[in-house]
């Protein structure tokens, strides 16, 4: 008999992948968790039924959360991450020449199962020797800690449950209180199709809090409703106005290899141009 996973995110609205070969189905500590094998899009991560990750879209998000900001600060040398369980946020950040990522999950059981079932995506990343993984709360790590960083990636699941607090005010005045002079916070915001109250949030809690902050966007198949929205926050100059030039060279010079798969120059830019239904939401 087929399987299928049925997600049910928003109320009106039902994706169905086949489970062709399911790997893993159970509880950890905070969430349910579910890995298994789709025809179509390679190994499927889904937590508490929401589709997290998929092997062949996966690229996509995660080169936009982190050479997005990374390449727009221009020097990055401490990044955090908090969440990005599956490796693959890490993987790409150790791309550039940082001397220490800080991760910060809350799930070490959704650690221990995307390193065994999906490897393709953390490339051994959790090994690297600048990784400094923490097994913990991030919303009170990055009101506690004493390190600082350059850069602040939120790699959160949707508002429910744990990760709630992970889209509050006190959050976001933790991860300005632990930037260094100059640093970006870049954040997940979900489809504003379907979301928009999540993106219309953040926008309001990081316009509190920093000179500069706005959104970019990308495409990522596994989210179904057209563009995710990218927030982004710094006391620096608006990141969304570095020439083109300053890119191109930056991107030229972390001298990617292998060649990302989406990321580039050109897409860097155009990602900041918003269509006029998330300019609208964003105004209120």
């Amino acid at each position: 008999m087929t399987r299928w996973h049925d997600e049910v995110l928003h109320e009106g609205i039902q994706q169905r992948l086949r489970v062709d070969r399911m790997l893993f189905e159970g509880r950890t500590d905070f969430q349910k968790v579910e890995i298994f094998d789709n025809v179509d899009t390679g190994r499927v991560l889904v937590l508490d039924n929401v589709v997290q990750t998929t092997e062949k879209d996966e690229y996509v998000y995660h080169e936009m959360l982190t050479h997005v900001p990374l390449i727009a600060h221009g020097g990055a040398k401490r990044v955090l991450i908090i969440g990005g369980g599956d490796g693959g946020l890490l993987e790409e950040v150790l791309k550039h020449p940082v001397e220490q990522v800080t991760m910060v999950e809350l799930d070490p059981q959704v650690v221990d199962l995307c390193r065994e079932h999906l490897p393709s995506i953390c490339l051994g990343a959790f090994d690297d020797p600048r990784t400094n993984l923490i097994i913990g709360d991030g919303a009170a790590y990055v009101a506690e800690t004493e390190d600082r960083f350059d850069i602040v990636l939120v790699d959160s699941p949707d508002p429910v449950g744990p990760a709630t607090v992970l889209f509050e005010s006190p959050f976001y005045e933790g991860c300005r209180r632990v930037l260094s002079s100059g640093g970006i916070v870049a954040t997940q915001n979900g489809v504003p199709f379907y979301q928009s109250d999540e993106m219309i949030n953040t926008h309001g809690c990081l316009k509190q809090l920093f000179a500069h902050t706005g959104f970019y966007v990308a495409p990522v198949p596994a989210y179904i409703g057209g563009h995710m929205t990218f927030g982004w926050a710094t006391d620096r100059e608006d990141m969304s106005a570095v020439s083109h030039t300053v890119i191109a060279d930056r991107v030229d010079a972390v001298r990617f290899d292998p060649a990302l798969k989406y990321y580039n120059a050109r897409v860097h830019g155009a990602a900041f141009a918003l269509p006029n239904d998330i300019l609208a939401a964003l105004a209120g």
